[in-house]
């Protein structure tokens, strides 16, 4: 049998769980609360009766058994709470307000003592059973002495207060099960809003919404991170869609160009004319650019897929930056640009060198082809005042207009200006994959500003987090 679906929501089943805990706790308390109480009235008990036993010891070894007995007389008749039974060396009973000890296996090697239950009659005739608690000695002279007290009235006042707390338990576990239902039909409201969404979600409407009740709870902040989602997603749709157009607009020129290339080699070779080596060196050109394409997608789906970079190590940050400025510096000369570096020693970094390394020569890369002849690149590192490690590459090209900024780093995102350069638009998008699985980011601003007839320029900063 299904059960209802309120009792099977998580609030209600850890209403469950923690009303079942305060049950085990409060069974516990209350078994404190009882032993120590019994205890205490038993202790008190104990006392009185030791301090009668010892009254009548006194009397017994000012007078003897005539003295005792008489004192024995006396009290029995008075309103003194306690029972008395005084019998001979043999056992026979003298006197006393009960007609025999409740201790029947008693040696006389030393006090001892019983709890009991006395049996006396009401008005009415009926028995009634009451508990009691006495000692045995054996006096001087060989006879027996008990002394007993009534300790059910104490006891009757412990179960009251025992069942007073039973009582409010019960109250307590009924209004938690009557807070529980309330407070799971509440959530549930709130879940179902959020269910609905996701429900519409798998149904393929990727504009479904979760609502911000504006209470900024626990479920606010999960409808928040739901919508950030949703909003992820189809960012990341609609990202794969214009992907696959650029893809196709990106990769068919080159594709065509080999296939004609190909074609008029295999035309040639068959007509013995033309140079089949030169016509395979070139459609191997185009072949790699293809491959390059696709291995910088593959590269930046691995590393937005993992979360992090694999396999981060310490290192020297000031070596590698060293490296790439002596590697492009050559490229440099060879546009006619001015390079120059200015990089902090001994900086030392946690993660992938080799993604690193492919970030910064991306960055080196865009900065070469987008500054004219006779612009200048400076590749700096540095350690910010926040800790954080700075690789950041100037120069003085065209630079990027402030509303692209957000949008180049996309892929496959190429600006008007760039069009006629070669390239598929993944190389901000690889650079910024980078950052983001090194916990860092990529930061882009204008450069040192336009100046004889250059810029303003364009200065990319690949932050990363600081080693721990």
């Amino acid at each position: 049998m299904r059960l209802p679906r309120l009792v099977r929501s998580t609030p209600f089943r850890l209403t469950l769980l923690f009303l079942a805990l305060f049950a085990a706790a409060a069974t516990a308390f209350l078994g404190y609360i009882y032993i120590a109480t019994a205890g205490e009235v038993d202790r008190r008990a104990d006392a009185e009766i030791t301090r009668e036993m010892e009254s009548l010891e006194a009397a017994y070894r000012q007078g003897g058994v005539n003295a005792l007995n008489q004192t024995l007389v006396e009290r029995a008749i008075g309103e003194r709470p306690f029972l008395y039974y005084f019998a001979d060396k043999t056992g026979k009973r003298i006197t006393g307000s009960i007609e025999e000890s409740p201790i029947d296996d008693f040696t006389g090697a030393g006090p001892t003592w019983r709890s009991f239950t006395l049996t006396e009659t009401d008005l009415d005739g009926a028995a009634v059973r009451r508990s009691a608690r006495g000692v045995q000695e054996r006096l001087a002279g060989g006879e027996i002495l008990f002394v007993g007290a009534d300790v059910a009235e104490s006891q009757g006042y412990v179960m009251k207060i025992v069942r007073a707390l039973w009582g409010a338990g019960a109250l307590v576990i009924i209004l938690g099960l009557a807070g529980g239902v309330l407070i799971s039909r509440n959530v549930s409201r709130s879940m179902q809003g959020l269910v609905d969404v996701v429900n519409a979600v798998r149904g393929g409407d990727l504009h479904a919404r979760a609502k911000i009740r504006g209470a900024r709870d626990e479920y606010d902040e999960l409808a928040e991170g739901l919508n950030d989602m949703l909003d992820r997603i189809e960012r990341l749709m609609g990202g794969l869609r214009h992907a696959g157009d650029a893809i196709a607009h990106d990769l068919r020129s080159p594709l065509t160009r080999l296939r004609a290339r190909m074609e008029v080699a295999l035309i040639d070779a068959e007509n013995g004319k033309g140079d089949p080596v030169a016509a395979l060196e070139t459609a191997l050109m185009d072949a790699d650019g293809v491959l390059k394409t696709f291995n910088a997608v593959l590269a930046i789906a691995r590393l937005q897929a993992a979360g992090q970079a694999p396999d981060q190590k310490p290192f020297e940050a000031s070596d590698l930056a060293t490296d790439m400025a002596e590697l492009y510096e050559f490229s440099c000369e060879d546009k006619g640009l001015d390079f120059k570096a200015e990089i902090t020693p001994a900086l030392s970094l946690r993660g992938n060198r080799e993604f690193i390394a492919q970030a910064l020569a991306n960055l080196l890369d865009n900065a070469i082809k987008y500054t004219p002849e006779g612009g200048a690149i400076m590749l700096r590192l540095r350690r910010r005042s926040s800790g954080e490690l700075e690789f950041s590459v100037t120069d003085t090209g065209p630079g990027v207009p402030e509303a692209d900024r957000a949008r180049v780093v996309q892929r496959f995102v190429r600006l008007e200006n760039s069009r006629s350069e070669p390239g598929a638009g993944l190389g901000l998008s690889l650079v910024q994959a980078v950052a983001a699985s090194h916990g860092g980011r990529l930061e882009l601003a204008e450069g040192p500003g336009e100046y004889n007839g250059m810029g303003p320029g364009l200065r990319v900063a690949l932050v990363l987090p600081r080693a721990e």
